[in-house]
């Protein structure tokens, strides 16, 4: 069989990852791990993770700092490497806020993925980061919209916006799978988001950031 480039977008969910691919034929899927090293796996051209990649030792990476000034709060600050290493937030936030100022803490939603930051770490090499990138799904949508930003992806009206800009690239069964997730604990949103980031594996050539370069010699950049 004739080898057909193949695009990955994955999504932490609360059990793993979900990844959604599509292929230059058109075909596409979607399919779930706890890990991410079986899913990373599938044959790929390119690859998009929502999940910080670089990452610095203290202060904001520039890359979220510049995603937050075009889509807003979406765009959560303060991932650091080695957040995973303390015993709760409150101690992560004393830590930051001694050294770097208060307020410069971490948010629940940053806390809550720690594992995952970590675990997308582990698997990250410089090498490797030429086929996988980090995305960030909102400023894929914001880019797929005409660089506006869409209603809330919680709201019916934001959700049905984010469906229609899958559909018209390629997603044509992202209502159906909508439908088959349920039972899996992958989230809707969780789905929406990998199926972006699959599209800025297969079309994204703009990036912000990428002229920080973390103590791992991985480029701090968001795709999009």
């Amino acid at each position: 069989m004739h080898d057909v480039p193949n695009y990955l977008g994955l999504d932490g969910f609360r059990f793993g990852w979900v990844a959604a691919w599509i292929d230059a034929r058109g075909d596409h899927g979607f399919d779930y791990s706890p890990g991410l090293t079986r899913l990373l796996a599938m044959p790929h051209a390119r690859a998009m993770i929502d999940m910080p990649i670089g990452l610095k030792h203290s202060g904001y990476r520039e890359c979220d700092l510049r995603a937050r000034e075009l889509i807003g709060p979406a765009v959560f600050l303060g991932a650091r490497r080695d957040l995973w290493t303390f015993p709760d937030m409150a101690a992560a936030n004393r830590h930051y806020w001694e050294r770097e100022g208060k307020g410069r803490g971490v948010s629940a939603q940053l806390w809550n993925i720690r594992d995952k930051m970590r675990e997308a770490d582990e698997i990250m090499t410089p090498t490797r980061q030429a086929t996988i990138g980090e995305a960030h799904p909102e400023l894929i949508f914001w880019n797929l919209a005409g660089r506006v930003r869409l209603a809330k992806k919680t709201s019916a009206q934001g959700r049905g916006q984010r469906i229609e800009l899958l559909r018209a690239r390629g997603f044509t069964g992202i209502e159906r799978w909508l439908m088959l997730r349920h039972g899996t604990g992958i989230g809707r949103d969780d789905l929406i988001d990998a199926c972006a980031c699959a599209i800025a594996a297969r079309d994204s050539v703009q990036r912000v950031g990428g002229d920080e370069i973390d103590p791992r010699g991985l480029r701090m950049e968001i795709n999009y």
